[in-house]
């Protein structure tokens, strides 16, 4: 069940986190955080100004009139919009920013440098990368952080909020494109995964809700496995392959098909796709 308590600081600002745009990504992040944070410490913004008032009057944030006003009122200001929208929207969180404002960017195409280069040499600046099951406080988040100073109690702010909605580790910038990789694209792969082997055990007489099931929760307790018990997933999976039996000839199909090297190259791909966006 989620709790939600007041968190202090930034306490010359009136809303502790602002949000401008809300996709998907700034949606997932904004339930789960909604979990920890009062409605009233968040301020939102987004073009659809309907669908801003309707998640207004049910989330029970304040809805800013537009960019600036949010920018003004809030110490954490997230840019939850689209990479392409970028050039349109850091001109006005420019002009309203001020000395304590810090910026959690989302877009995976724009460095530090550039967004120094777009807002400021002063501005001061998080790239993050979170993944969609932030929504329900299970997100995986890697951020970094430009090298001007911040507060103790402001690490310790941006840390509490990425938290809010799932683990998260700070990592160097040069590691952002494989922490896209690793966890900001990789939910897809494992959706992929689970409706094909749903797929499969529908077609072994099992009805498709319960396929889904089985084959979800055998996921997630495994991945809870891996972050509990401390062991290398290859000896997990050596615990279940009985010699000669069923489970050893499903890796071994496995093995034949290429599963492992297509998810490889599929993560390799997405980190090439990263930084060829970032420019390098």
């Amino acid at each position: 069940m989620c709790r939600t308590f007041i968190i202090t600081g930034m306490s010359n600002k009136k809303y502790q986190f602002g949000f401008i745009g809300m996709g998907n990504m700034g949606t997932a992040m904004l339930k789960g955080c909604l979990c920890v944070y009062s409605p009233d410490q968040i301020a939102v913004t987004r073009k659809n100004e309907n669908k801003l008032a309707d998640m207004a009057k049910e989330m029970g944030f304040y809805a800013a009139s537009g960019i600036q006003d949010l920018v003004r009122q809030s110490g954490f200001v997230i840019l939850a919009v689209k990479p392409q929208i970028y050039p349109e929207v850091l001109p006005l969180v420019r002009e309203a920013a001020e000395e304590d404002t810090i910026i959690l960017s989302l877009a995976p195409g724009w460095s530090v440098t550039r967004l120094k280069e777009a807002l400021g040499e002063r501005m001061r600046i998080a790239r993050l990368m979170p993944n969609t099951p932030a929504s329900i406080g299970e997100g995986m988040t890697g951020y970094c952080l430009s090298d001007d100073d911040y507060s103790e109690e402001e690490k310790a702010q941006i840390r509490t909020f990425l938290e809010s909605f799932g683990l998260a580790e700070e990592v160097p910038e040069h590691l952002m494109a494989a922490v896209t990789a690793a966890s900001g694209s990789s939910p897809a792969f494992v959706y992929m995964m689970i409706e094909a082997m749903a797929d499969g055990v529908v077609a072994c007489g099992m009805p498709r809700q319960q396929a889904y099931r089985f084959v979800a929760q055998t996921v997630l307790g495994s991945a809870r496995m891996v972050l509990s018990e401390g062991k290398h997933p290859g000896q997990l999976k050596d615990e279940v392959c009985s010699p000669g039996g069923t489970t050893i000839a499903g890796v071994a199909s496995l093995e034949e098909r290429g599963f492992r090297s297509s998810l490889i190259e599929a993560v390799r791909c997405v980190e090439e796709r990263c930084r060829k966006m970032q420019g390098e």
